[in-house]
Parts: structure tokens; C-alpha cells; sequence
């Protein structure tokens, strides 16, 4: 049995995966809804490129 899980690669395992940012690959503060980083998810609403995503007004 270790023999086995020996010869499987390093980062075969699911609890290994991380999520990153579809477009720029940022390993971190990732919406989940979205597959985007903060700052990208921040400029498509800005652009008005995302549908039902406004921005807060003070």
C-alpha cells in the first residue's frame, strides 16, 4: 500500500488544489461565485461588465 501511494505524483491530491483567479492566476482573496480576484472582479464591475454587480455608493 505505500508502495502505491509512493508512486503517485506530489499534487495528485484534491486537498492540494488551490483556487486562483481565472484571468490573472492570484492564489488569494478569490470570490467563489465569480472565479475572479478582488481587483480584477473590482474593475469589471467599474467597466460595467458584470450583470447584477453595482457599485457601493457613500
Amino acid at each position: 500500500m505505500r508502495e502505491k501511494l509512493q508512486s503517485l505524483p506530489r499534487n495528485s491530491a484534491p486537498t492540494r488544489l488551490h483556487r486562483r483567479c481565472f484571468l490573472t492566476g492570484r492564489p488569494r482573496a478569490n470570490y467563489r461565485h465569480f472565479g475572479l480576484s478582488r481587483h480584477v472582479l473590482r474593475e469589471m464591475v467599474y467597466e460595467c461588465l458584470l450583470p447584477g454587480a453595482t457599485r457601493s455608493s457613500w
